[in-house]
């Protein structure tokens, strides 16, 4: 019998309110019910969801620190019959999040894999951004130090509407190395704490945004959105060397 024809489990890949817990599918619900286990990024953030769901279903953790040394004990898992869900700890699982290396692991031993739609923080900013969504490329976590300058630099000339997510720390001091790279006029959009009580969309200009962060301290989950190169109108700016940077400060 090969490896495909064996009686495995399968792979939920579960997303999960970015915010406002109504934004829970009824699917969602369902599966998280029926799943033999829930492999969460953070057990206390998902264990909070379960407890408002009403959802007794064990967990177990599974996250950037220890996804490599898990890999092959979930997937043995799953090849013993277990169905797995795997959440993280708001959105949809291998965005910016651990779920690649696991979900690769499963193809390559013949475990089906099924992705629930649902939330994904950059959807909604840029649609609200005002910025054309047509084409766009998803960056995500620009690197905090090696690589920084290189990454903006290759994506100067991009054409297509530009996503990134930044920490709260970092924002003003992001906004600052696109305005001197990209130009002080390339429009974008900064979208913090969607779907919660607090959510706030501000458009402008690199520099006009990176000012107002300046003298309002940002909180929450942000993402950035910013427009693409456009040769007829935009004139690029240069970056500076590239800092070794010192320690971010932690939410």
């Amino acid at each position: 019998m090969s490896q495909s024809d064996k009686i495995s489990g399968k792979l939920y890949l579960v997303p999960t309110p970015i915010g406002n817990l109504e934004d829970i599918t009824l699917r969602a619900i369902r599966i998280l019910k029926e799943v033999d286990i829930v492999l969460a990024e953070d057990t206390r953030t998902s264990g909070n969801l379960l407890k408002h769901l009403d959802i007794q279903t064990k967990l177990q953790a599974f996250h950037a620190h220890n996804e490599h040394r898990a890999l092959q004990a979930t997937i043995q898992l799953l090849q013993q019959g277990k169905n797995l869900a795997l959440v993280s700890d708001a959105g949809t699982p291998g965005i910016s999040d651990p779920g690649f290396l696991l979900v690769r692991e499963c193809y390559v031993h013949g475990i089906v894999v099924e992705c629930l739609p649902g939330p994904t923080a950059f959807v909604p900013a840029i649609v609200k951004s005002g910025l054309p969504s047509d084409k766009f490329v998803f960056e995500g976590f620009l690197p905090h130090k090696k690589g920084r300058k290189t990454r903006v630099e290759k994506l100067m000339t991009e054409d297509r509407t530009i996503i990134f997510y930044e920490s709260p720390y970092r924002l003003v001091k992001t906004l600052e190395q696109l305005k001197e790279a990209f130009g002080l006029e390339r429009q974008a959009s900064v979208s913090r704490e969607l779907t919660k009580m607090f959510e706030e969309t501000r458009n402008g200009t690199l520099e006009e945004l990176a000012a107002h962060y300046t003298k309002h301290t940002p909180k929450g989950e942000i993402v950035l959105i910013v427009a693409g190169f456009n040769s007829k109108t935009d004139s690029l700016g240069e970056m500076g060397e590239e800092e070794d940077g010192e320690a971010d400060e932690e939410e």
